[in-house]
């Protein structure tokens, strides 16, 4: 018999001898929990208790693995906001995992004028209990200070499907996360932080099932507390929380942190005739941004704007994001279109959720990135968050790109860039690290299609070509594509070099896209939101290795320039930085505007970073003193001493300074 309960925990809590339900939602005027058998058969229960508008009830003897779901009632009325449906049922919006996929049916619909009658629960997600039980056996975070920080921007499927020595059954999937092969990988790689693309449980558009396509980045969650069962490999009866438990626990004892991408910024409900799966028909008026007709305000360009300002859905945002930290111990978050989560609804640094993550002594811990812009009014927002936050820097990764592949950017304003954008970071409490250098991403093109395409090449994603970004400052080196002649290669290798070099030894934290390191091509595509398959998928076995080591012996070299790793920010005269022009002598005031793009830079008084990015083979004399090349630029067993560094086309090399 269902009892009164308790209005918290959020969400299904198992207490050992039973199952306490909660539901929030302001506006509603009766709620049922529908319980469901193995056989689908429902039952359905009125939550008996209400605290504000938090319903709750408790149902004794009840176990993990219980499916559920709730039926909202209340008033039907767009345009106040309140789109109530009962013959729905709804995933618990705190759900902590989730029983099948979102079906591209009619029964989904919710109703436009008025509400659909036909009732879903046949072919609904259900939520499901479970048991909070993982043995950790001592698991310690990696705590890896920002300085030292590398981060490996990566999908779970895209990473490990096609790696041959991770066993097929286990490819594609949490478990291959954490093998062996993977894990010494990383290693070698010299990551210190493997950063996932969205985890939480999504669904694919409709428009793309008709497509014959799917959502394949994760960016359109419908249970953002629920690990998505699709990446599970169901090895050793593990349920998929805890094979990706499993897989958190394997990357610590490496020394490897976990950073989750999570979209605290739309459903995958989408526009107003999208499908209704839970917070539309739990309460749409709460946790949406609407306007003054009750329609979505979309500032995400996904049909919906999830309202994080309100009370209760901060709280519930709040809530999920401790759940990742405490139940799965990840070490820290990148938010997807950031800007929304400071809307009230103008973006505000001191809005109530920074508040709150920066009040919140297990939040304030980790680590916290921000996507800094939405597609809303005022959404751009690059260098305005609170100092909790690094902030992706698409500065950096345009500046790099137009400096060694374009010729368009001057001395200044790529020292500016090399140097954490202080410019743009350098502000109230925020360090260098602030700014998350990069130079690709999973959104656009990969490094070696950067160096092989002037243009996009999106057909397959069914929109004719039409979308992803038309500005990319790419170069394809006199021919598009991957089919070229040697002498083509060659310049697209030292271009990649010099934007490796800039990335890896600038300051600030940088990060690699999984694959770049490797060769890894999208064929031009720079939207492949919509491919699982092996255009997005590495091919571990016809990859540059020779890259790998290159890119693997920058990182270590990173580590070992303090410059680098204080993670302070540079004055003149600390003994950080010199800028040197081509001559070897300090960049005197009028070369700062000059576009040479030949200049020098010497870090913390030792290493020194030549950079040669004309078309021309040129001499470069180097500071006064004695230079060795060093790895990757020259043999351990052949080290190049000298004073002038003949430096050829887009070329970059780097010296350390004799005692």
């Amino acid at each position: 018999m269902l009892e009164q309960g308790q209005p918290e925990p959020l969400g299904a809590h198992y207490d050992g001898h039973g199952v306490n339900f909660t539901l929030f939602s302001q506006h509603a005027e009766r709620v049922e929990l529908c319980l469901f058998d193995a056989h689908g058969a429902e039952r359905r229960y009125a939550l008996p208790a209400h605290s504000g508008d938090i319903w709750h009830g408790y149902f004794p003897a009840l176990k993990p693995g219980q499916r559920y779901g709730y039926r909202v009632h209340g008033p039907w009325a767009p345009q106040q906001g309140h789109r109530f449906n009962p013959a729905k049922l709804l995933v618990d919006p705190c759900a902590k995992a989730v029983t099948d996929e979102v079906a591209d049916d009619a029964r989904f619909n919710g109703g436009e004028r008025e509400p659909d009658g036909a009732d879903n629960a046949a072919i609904a997600p259900k939520s499901l209990v479970i048991a909070e039980d993982f043995d950790w056996e001592g698991d310690c975070a990696p705590c890896t200070p920002w300085g030292n920080t590398v981060i490996y921007e990566a999908h779970v499927r895209g990473l490990t499907q096609q790696h041959p020595e991770i066993p097929e059954r286990l490819r594609g999937t949490y478990a291959a996360l954490g093998h062996p092969a993977m894990v010494k990988y990383l290693r070698h790689l010299g990551i210190t932080a493997l950063e996932l693309l969205p985890i939480a449980q999504f669904t694919s558009e409709p428009r793309l099932r008709r497509l014959g396509l799917s959502n394949y980045w994760g960016y359109n969650p419908f249970a953002l507390w629920a690990v998505d069962a699709r990446y599970a490999s169901g090895e050793n009866g593990l349920t998929p929380l805890q094979e990706f438990q499993q897989a958190v626990k394997a990357l610590h004892a490496a020394g490897i942190e976990v950073i989750l991408d999570v979209v605290f910024n739309h459903t995958a409900e989408l526009e107003e005739i999208g499908p209704t799966i839970s917070l539309r028909g739990v309460d749409n008026a709460s946790y949406y941004w609407l306007d003054g007709n009750g329609e979505y305000q979309n500032w995400t360009g996904c049909g919906n704007t999830l309202n994080l300002s309100h009370p209760q859905v901060m709280v519930w945002a709040l809530e999920a994001l401790r759940y990742w930290v405490r139940v799965c111990h990840v070490d820290g978050f990148r938010f997807d279109l950031a800007s929304v989560l400071g809307r009230t609804p103008e973006f505000h640094q001191d809005a109530p959720l920074f508040a709150a993550i920066k009040a919140c002594p297990l939040l304030s811990k980790v680590k916290l990135i921000a996507e800094p812009w939405d597609i809303g009014p005022g959404g751009y927002q690059v260098g305005s968050f609170p100092p909790d936050f690094a902030e992706w820097n698409d500065h950096f990764r345009d500046a790099a790109r137009r400096y060694w592949l374009q010729g368009q950017l001057n001395n200044g304003d790529f020292a500016r860039r090399f140097a954490a954008s202080s410019d743009v970071f350098q502000r109230e409490a925020r360090l260098p690290h602030a700014s998350i250098n990069l130079i690709t991403a999973h959104d656009g093109f990969t490094l070696r299609d950067v160096v092989s395409f002037n243009n996009k090449h999106n057909q397959a994603n069914g929109e004719d070509n039409r979308d992803g970004s038309s500005s990319n400052f790419s170069h394809n080196h006199g021919k598009e594509g991957l089919q070229v002649n040697f002498d083509i290669v060659e310049r697209r290798r030292r271009s990649v070099h010099g934007l490796l070099t800039t990335l890896l030894l600038a300051q600030g934290t940088p990060m690699l896209l999984a694959g770049d390191e490797r060769g890894h091509s999208q064929h031009g595509n720079n939207n492949a939101y919509c491919q699982d398959n092996p255009l997005t998928w590495l091919n571990w076995q016809q990859d540059d290795f020779g890259l790998v080591d290159f890119t693997a012996a920058l990182i270590r070299l990173r580590q070992r320039i303090p410059a680098l790793t204080q993670d302070r920010w540079w004055q003149e005269g600390d003994g950080s930085v010199q800028w040197c022009n081509a001559s070897g002598t300090p960049l005197e005031a009028e070369q700062w505007e000059q576009g040479t793009h030949r200049m020098q830079i010497l870090l913390s008084g030792r290493w020194l970073i030549t950079i040669n990015a004309t078309e021309s083979v040129s001499d470069i004399a180097l500071p006064d003193g004695e230079w060795r090349a060093i790895p990757p630029f020259a043999g351990e067993d052949n080290p190049i001493l000298t004073t002038v560094w003949h430096g050829p086309a887009h070329g970059v090399c780097v010296f350390l300074k004799q005692s």
